[in-house]
């Protein structure tokens, strides 16, 4: 893994940012580099400040939005398949899928949940925090520091500053959770500002007290169940790609980075209750068995070579 603590500038993912990200692309083919003019056009056409188109660009490309490529020398950003379910701004969109470029839907807000989690080639503060942190209550400090460790250790030839990781921290925290104001008449009151980011909604994280938050591993009842599907069969298919077996172990599914588990935080009894509603509705192309210490999933082969049938079958039927 790569250290990534830096690039959206401590703004957090905001409502609309995605779908600026992906309309300017699909009009103007790259972000703004270093000219002047480029940076000045997309301020206007963004409507935001300098370093919010940075951030812009951070967010859609950590998502998997928009990609970054060379042509003739020159570095371009293309739209990826992914914004298909949000946008209708690429010629391959299924007719049949409703778009959902308003997030206004629970499900599109997992979906990017997991795929801004899903990656392991570059470590930040949320992708730390959902591949490998075990806390559910916790002080903001001692979760800095144990990221600091695990980025010394994958880090090769670079030493990596604490401030930096907090500011991600930070970052990832007011992306995340709800800020709670205390006011004397009032008494603890949720700040209108934490709803400017739709990956609050998920409830993921709270904020106690200044520095203390929790984060639960739970039954995840808002996560729908394609989603969770689509997501299963992408690690699924990942995970055995050498061996190419078409089962998983239950603990791999629950504990490993990159996992649904970890990344959905699922309890053992969310996951459970999961796979039962899984194996109800593909009628048994996955299936699983819990008898004598064996904790195995057995999912279809169709299923792992197209994952993304979950999600045409999500936007389909909203």
């Amino acid at each position: 893994m790569k250290c990534k603590f830096t690039g959206h500038d401590t703004f957090p993912l905001k409502y609309g940012w995605l779908y600026k990200a992906a309309k300017y692309i699909s009009e103007e083919g790259k972000f703004p580099g270093t000219s002047p003019a480029d940076m000045e056009k997309a301020v206007v056409y963004l409507g935001v400040g300098k370093n919010m188109v940075k951030a812009i660009q951070y967010w859609s490309e950590s998502v998997g939005f928009t990609k970054p490529y060379k042509q003739d020398n020159a570095k371009k950003q293309r739209l990826s398949s992914r914004t298909k379910y949000f946008f209708d701004l690429t010629n391959d969109s299924n007719e049949n899928i409703t778009h959902d470029e308003y997030l206004e839907h629970k499900g599109s807000i997992w979906l990017i949940h997991f795929w801004l989690n899903y990656n392991q080639d570059n470590l930040t503060a949320y992708r730390y925090f959902f591949n490998y942190a075990n806390a559910q209550y916790f002080d903001k400090n001692i979760i800095i520091d144990e990221c600091h460790a695990l980025a010394d250790r994958v880090s090769v030839g670079e030493k990596i500053n604490r401030t930096t990781i907090k500011k991600d921290f930070d970052c990832f925290l007011n992306t995340y959770s709800k800020k709670v104001k205390s006011n004397s008449k009032r008494g603890s009151e949720i700040n209108e500002d934490s709803f400017a980011s739709p990956l609050s909604e998920l409830n993921l994280i709270q904020e106690v007290t200044g520095g203390f938050f929790t984060s639960n591993f739970d039954m995840k009842e808002t996560l729908p169940i394609q989603i969770f599907l689509y997501s299963v069969c992408q690690f699924a298919s990942d995970y055995n790609s050498e061996s190419k077996l078409n089962t998983i172990e239950f603990d791999t599914l629950l504990a490993n980075p990159l996992s649904p588990g970890r990344i959905f935080r699922l309890s053992e009894q969310g996951l459970g209750a999961k796979l039962d509603q899984a194996q109800n509705l593909t009628k048994n192309k996955i299936s699983w068995i819990d008898s004598r210490g064996l904790r195995q999933i057995n999912i279809a082969s169709e299923l792992l070579e197209y994952p993304e049938q979950f999600l045409e079958q999500f936007y389909t039927g909203l």
